[in-house]
């Protein structure tokens, strides 16, 4: 018994822990989303997509909507989206999306993060024909056949669809975000997230002792506060 609810403890830890660094990232996934293209989920595709990733994790209603509201705010006004270019050992090419309201200490947290742990930050832009820009969204396994369901999507913007074990995931060019979000609506799927992401377009491929030797680089990213999403050419 003991042990039992030493585990069920633990495992109670690991949840809130994975929490308290989740949340807060997507609660200003939120707030971004909302501040750009306003507070109403109906008329931001992009909002809405932030919204369907935070029910995805289990985010309570009332952090949503607090992060929503948040938009509104002062505090909102100062936070921005900076990307950083970087590169790390076995030729890794990597992008860092930010949102932040003190880029003076973001910049100087992400550099000392590729600093302490191999790598080092490019010059804005470095990468950007390394990598295209795309609408990514996620949904679960449809009940339809995936060649009709391609078909369907290619109208509203789709380029490649993806089967996984747990989901679909859909690209599509970073201007059909709100078309795309639009299809996925009409069909009546289930979108569990919906991104713009930076898409490599050349991909390579590390054996797992190169692939230890820059995971606490990218651990040591995504788990900053204000890194929204690191985007690699990792296959």
């Amino acid at each position: 018994m003991g042990r039992a609810f030493e585990y069920r403890r633990a495992a109670k830890e690991a949840r809130w822990d994975k929490m308290s660094k989740v949340f807060p990232k997507l609660a200003k996934a939120i707030t971004v989303a909302a501040k750009e293209g306003g507070t109403d989920p109906d008329m931001n595709p992009k909002l809405r997509a932030a919204i369907a990733a935070a029910k995805a994790q289990n985010m309570p209603k009332d952090n949503i909507d607090s992060a929503i509201k948040r938009a509104n705010g002062k505090d909102s006004a100062d936070i921005k989206t900076i990307f950083y270019d970087g590169k790390a050992a076995h030729g890794v090419q990597i992008i860092v999306e930010t949102a932040t309201d003190n880029p003076t200490r973001t910049v100087a947290n992400v550099k000392a993060i590729f600093n302490k742990n191999g790598g080092e930050v490019l010059p804005s832009g470095a990468l950007s024909f390394m990598f295209s820009r795309k609408s990514v969204f996620e949904i679960s396994k449809p009940s339809q056949e995936l060649e009709e369901l391609e078909l369907e999507l290619i109208d509203f913007g789709l380029e490649e669809l993806d089967e996984g074990d747990e989901g679909v995931t859909l690209y599509g060019d970073y201007t059909s975000f709100g078309t795309l979000s639009e299809g996925i609506d009409k069909l009546g799927l289930e979108l569990k997230k919906g991104t713009l992401e930076y898409v490599p377009t050349t991909t390579i491929s590390l054996s797992e002792e190169q692939m230890q030797d820059i995971e606490r680089l990218l651990d040591k990213l995504e788990d900053d506060d204000d890194v929204q999403a690191v985007y690699t050419n990792i296959e």
